[in-house]
């Protein structure tokens, strides 16, 4: 038998490990492929976040909120019917007159003897008149009576008009006034229709706001509308009042204006001009459940369904499809009138791309 050298033997059980090797190697990978096949043939389900909504009743009222001015019952801009000089003038800027309180007068000196010269002037007149009177029917000429009686009835005529100009030589206020503004000095001398004060009646106060063209027709229709108003300084609700309207929609924005009235509010110092918050409310019955458009999927054969939302574990549930009756509101929603309870949740978007029963999880916003 032939015996080989140590160093050749050891050649040859390397070679024969490095064989046996790479046939193990080569037998291994078809496996490790078809492996790799079956795990990729195997799907992964992917959990789908839904936005989630609770089904609620639509309310009771839909309130609109408008910015508006507070505006005086009335305004006016008080002047003498006749001309003179200011002696008097008491009256301050913010003050409050009552109706009938002095504003100021004019000299009355002028006015006064105007009117005692109108006085005797008409006695002097009246007397001519008599004797002209008794001698009727004497050489007396019938113009002559004329004449005089002519004269009575202008001398009557002026002293009525002194009359008139000593009584209006003295302003006072026509109603409980608060003083807005002085607009001449003391002892100066003014016209006749010049305005020397403007005064506010804060009797009632009036609120002036622009409601849009569309809230305006709804108000105006059997439904009941509650208006009030807030105050900058306090969240205190005061009850309003429909005073009036302008009767034809403004030229930008097909806007009315509405004027709304208003008890003086206690505590408070509210002067024209001021800013005022209104709250207008239109009262309706008591609302059916109210879900928005994208949560409606609509079937081939016209029927609605929702996608109701079931939770199992966690945040994750099942969604199913369930048919419903609707109606739609002025507000764009929809109420329904049938086949959804208060408080159930339902997919808010996406509904169309949702199928019956799958597996999702609520959506609760991006992780950072």
């Amino acid at each position: 038998m032939k015996m080989f050298p140590p160093h050749a033997l050891r050649e040859f059980r390397l070679k024969t490990s490095a064989i046996a090797a790479a046939v193990a190697l080569t037998a291994a990978l078809p496996l490790a492929a078809q492996a790799q096949e079956a795990d990729a043939e195997t799907p992964v389900e992917v959990v789908r976040p839904v936005k989630l909504m609770t089904v609620e009743a639509s309310s009771a009222g839909v309130t609109r909120t408008f910015f508006g001015q507070v505006a005086a019952k009335e305004t006016v801009d008080l002047a003498f019917q006749v001309a003179g000089q200011i002696v008097e003038f008491p009256v301050i800027e913010g003050q409050i007159v009552p109706k009938g309180g002095l504003i100021a007068h004019l000299d009355q000196e002028p006015f006064q003897l105007q009117l005692d010269q109108a006085e005797l002037q008409f006695e002097q007149a009246k007397r001519t008149l008599d004797r002209f009177n008794q001698l009727t029917g004497t050489a007396v000429s019938r113009v002559a009576a004329d004449d005089a009686e002519t004269q009575f009835g202008l001398a009557k005529i002026a002293l009525r008009n002194a009359e008139y100009s000593l009584e209006h030589a003295t302003l006072h206020a026509p109603f409980d006034a608060l003083v807005a503004s002085r607009n001449v000095a003391n002892f100066t001398t003014v016209g006749a229709g010049n305005a020397i004060v403007r005064l506010h009646d804060m009797s009632d106060l009036r609120i002036e706001i622009d409601v849009p063209e569309v809230l305006f027709q709804r108000a105006g229709s059997s439904t009941d509308v509650q208006l009030m108003a807030r105050f900058p300084v306090g969240d205190a609700l005061y009850p309003l009042e429909i005073r009036e309207f302008v009767a034809e929609a403004s030229t930008v924005g097909q806007a009315f204006q509405l004027t709304l009235g208003l008890d003086q509010p206690e505590g408070l110092n509210v002067l024209p001009g001021s800013s005022v918050t209104v709250l207008a409310t239109i009262l309706q019955e008591e609302g059916l459940p109210l879900v928005p458009s994208t949560a409606l999927r609509i079937a081939n054969d016209g029927s609605t369904h929702v996608m109701v939302f079931t939770p199992t574990t966690g945040n994750q549930g099942t969604v199913s499809e369930r048919k419903i009756t609707i109606e739609a509101d002025r507000d764009g929603k929809f109420q329904v009138l049938d086949g959804l309870e208060l408080g159930e949740e339902i997919a808010m978007t996406g509904a169309n791309a949702l199928s019956n029963g799958q597996t999702v999880r609520r959506f609760i916003g991006f992780v950072d």
